[in-house]
């Protein structure tokens, strides 16, 4: 059987910036095993998987090279730009059906940006286990976080940590093998570093690990940042917000806080098309 694929850089003006995905629309579904063999073989931190419903709408899945997760931005932005430029050219907005609702993304004017809504994340308390603030500095090269706590924003299903540290603290974080085992300990899939902004252009930055699922460093995360926007939308008194994720391919977003949703907006980029063999 032959599948076509595309591979689309998500928040990025070019190739080879922002998150890569791979889009693989189908007629119907395959089984679990199989799409997960898939995601394995493209080893990107999201494949994505739909199939069309009829009138812009699309059922829609996500599986990391270890597991289906219940929410993924950048390949919900991947698989609408698929549709907006390469399937269905003539639609103004798509809506995907998934684990956590109805998505949608629609263009943004003439700007080439695409504006995905997601439900908005959440921040909670966190009681940390003895000694896992120092565990986790140790684990990334860098200081003890100012704060921590849990998050929404985790992956296949699992919470997330969300830790907070000056934004020198968090471009400087080098990934060693010991994450896994610290956030692992504290029942977490992942962890979002993040920070409030040094200056003009970016209110805040981040960065998203979770090596214990497949994908040590995500270049750009669309989850995180429905999270992260709401969190530092209170903090900074600010309704749209501009974020960078400082990842070594990076990725710059424009976050807007809309009470249960959130909305962010970026461009796309092709890097391959083609097929696939199963």
């Amino acid at each position: 059987m032959k599948l076509k694929l595309w591979q689309v850089d998500a928040f990025a003006e070019r190739p080879f910036a922002g998150n890569p995905a791979a889009v693989v629309p189908l007629n119907g579904w395959l089984s679990d095993a199989k799409m997960q063999a898939i995601a394995n073989e493209n080893n990107l931190a999201e494949t994505a998987f739909f199939v069309a419903r009829g009138g812009g709408s699309y059922d829609l899945r996500w599986f990391t090279p270890e597991t289906e997760v219940p929410l993924c931005g950048h390949a919900t932005l991947a698989s609408a730009w698929v549709v907006l430029n390469e399937l269905s050219p003539s639609l103004e907005i798509v809506r995907f059906q998934t684990q956590s609702g109805e998505l949608t993304v629609q263009r943004e004017g003439k700007s080439g940006r695409l504006q995905m809504s997601l439900p908005a994340g959440r921040v909670e308390s966190f009681a940390a286990p003895a000694g896992f603030a120092k565990d986790l500095s140790e684990s990334l090269g860098v200081s003890a976080p100012e704060e921590l706590h849990l998050s929404s924003a985790g992956i296949g299903g699992m919470p997330g940590i969300l830790g907070i540290w000056p934004e020198s603290e968090v471009r400087a974080m080098r990934l060693s093998g010991g994450l896994v085992y610290v956030l692992e300990r504290a029942g977490a899939a992942g962890l979002i570093a993040s920070a409030k902004g040094n200056g003009a252009p970016f209110d805040f930055v981040s960065r998203f690990f979770a090596p214990g699922k497949g994908v040590p460093e995500d270049p750009v995360t669309g989850s995180a940042h429905a999270t992260l926007t709401p969190f530092w939308a209170r903090r900074l008194g600010k309704r749209v917000l501009r974020a960078y994720q400082a990842s070594p391919r990076g990725g710059d977003l424009l976050c807007t806080d809309e009470g249960a949703r959130i909305v962010l907006a970026g461009p796309c980029a092709l890097y391959l098309k083609g097929e696939i063999e199963i």
